[in-house]
């Protein structure tokens, strides 16, 4: 069998592990004593975003950057008791931040007289299972989106059929909703994702820097043009262009804006000639645009130009059902940014949480989150790791934010929250002091987006 095996082997191409590893759909690398990768597939490369020549010679968990990397990692665990790891859940995040779902398998290398060489770990990417699972469960992902509510359901459904048009899609929603996020998801379902995305912020420029960022200049255009610059228009050539805060653009903005919707062409600062521009066109907003038509802050025909589909994303007062799935996702990224194994929120913090109103939506979330992860050194998040003015604010009244049955939401949130607590996660003792069936209670907790409790033990 020995000599069987050497004849085969004999015959094989010197390159032919190169050429099986290249071909095999799942992830495979390899690592030497010192942990630093020595071989990396390609499908090692459309799992994670990075090239091979940018793994190779870095430590995996600079590459991978996962939940377990700095914790309990699964390949260093097989290299320090020799037993092998198959089909372990793992989340890594690619090159564009995104967190993906996979499962390694681990194994150790070996020189013949037993000296240790270093380690393999194959990665099986999991994406299409668990978004088939979410669905399944009535809760959606779209990159860095997730979401329970229905609305944002509705709003997944739809941005595939937006995203194979070249509509111009006009996003409204508070600022902190996302909308960025959507017009990356639209880029990143169309056919264009292979160009590239470029974003401009209309409200952080004058008028004048507007148009030169947007359209770009030629050498002598003005007194400090040096050289000619590219604006946004051509850096998105194949690709798509994102404008956000476009409710903030003057009316002598809006005209030459309307001109290039019109027919794509648009010349650049002390040019003579027009250019053809091949983009998709999002534009987003924190406005009411029809209301700024209505003022005679905003032009009609530009507001129709723009308007051939409209994205409204809900705040995030309007889908308190997300929050703990948002806290979660978010736990997850900061677990591998900032090196921590922080696993999750006491029920009383995330009662807090639950109540509070976020004026600034999801941003605002995240930034709570981050500090909280600042302050807290053991795994769970308690309420002394959140911001001092967190507590005891609600829907405003005053900043005309104010809805009856969001309030509504909220007080039940907390109630059900702080009467879980107050009865040690008991859920029959809760029902029975709110005056309600236990069985009623189970469907107010799946309905609000309140996790199982766990009750504590003794």
């Amino acid at each position: 069998m020995d000599n069987k095996r050497k004849e085969m082997n004999a015959k094989l191409p010197d390159n032919a592990q190169e050429i099986i590893l290249s071909t095999i759909s799942c992830g495979v690398f390899t690592v030497d004593n010192n942990w630093q990768i020595t071989s990396f597939n390609k499908a090692m490369t459309e799992i994670t975003g990075i090239p091979e020549r940018d793994a190779l010679g870095r430590s995996c968990k600079e590459v991978l950057r996962g939940d377990i990397c700095h914790g309990n990692c699964a390949l260093r665990e097989t290299i320090k008791t020799g037993n092998r790891i198959k089909d372990k859940p793992f989340e890594l995040i690619d090159a564009q931040g995104v967190i993906k779902p996979v499962c390694i398998s681990t194994a150790v290398f070996k020189a013949k007289d037993g000296t240790l060489l270093g380690g393999l770990e194959t990665v099986r990417d999991l994406s299409v299972v668990t978004e088939l699972r979410k669905t399944i469960n009535k809760s959606y992902r779209l990159n860095d989106i997730v979401s329970r509510n229905h609305e944002m359901g509705r709003i997944f459904e739809l941005l595939p059929k937006i995203a194979v048009t070249m509509s111009t899609v006009l996003i409204e929603g508070e600022s902190g909703t996302g909308k960025e996020l959507i017009a990356r998801a639209v880029h990143s379902l169309s056919d264009r994702n292979r160009g590239p995305f470029i974003a401009l912020n209309c409200a952080a420029l004058p008028d004048s820097l507007l148009e030169s960022e947007l359209f770009g200049y030629r050498k002598g255009a003005f007194t400090d043009a040096k050289f000619d610059k590219k604006g946004r228009v051509d850096l998105a050539h194949g690709g798509t262009l994102f404008l956000d805060e476009i409710g903030d653009i003057s009316s002598a903005f809006q005209a030459k804006l309307l001109r290039f919707l019109q027919d794509h062409t648009y010349e650049p600062l002390g040019s003579q000639r027009q250019y053809m521009s091949d983009v998709r066109v999002i534009a987003a907003t924190n406005k009411n645009l029809s209301q700024q038509v209505k003022e005679g802050l905003f032009r009609d025909d530009l507001f129709f130009r723009l308007h051939v589909v409209k994205i409204e994303l809900p705040p995030l007062r309007s889908r308190l059902e997300d929050i703990p799935l948002l806290i979660e996702s978010f736990i997850r990224r900061f677990n591998a940014i900032q090196n921590k194994t922080i696993t999750s929120f006491s029920q009383d913090a995330l009662s807090i949480m639950m109540g509070y109103d976020y004026p600034g939506n999801i941003r605002e979330l995240e930034n709570v989150i981050e500090y909280a992860f600042i302050l807290c050194d053991g795994t769970r998040i308690l309420p002394q790791h959140l911001p001092v003015w967190l507590t005891g604010q609600g829907n405003d009244l005053k900043s005309g934010r104010f809805d009856p049955q969001i309030e509504l939401k909220r007080l039940e949130t907390s109630l059900i929250m702080k009467t879980l607590i107050q009865h040690d996660n008991n859920c029959e003792e809760t029902a029975r002091s709110l005056g309600i069936h236990k069985t009623t209670l189970y469907r107010k907790l799946k309905k609000l987006g309140i996790p199982a409790p766990v009750r504590k033990r003794n």
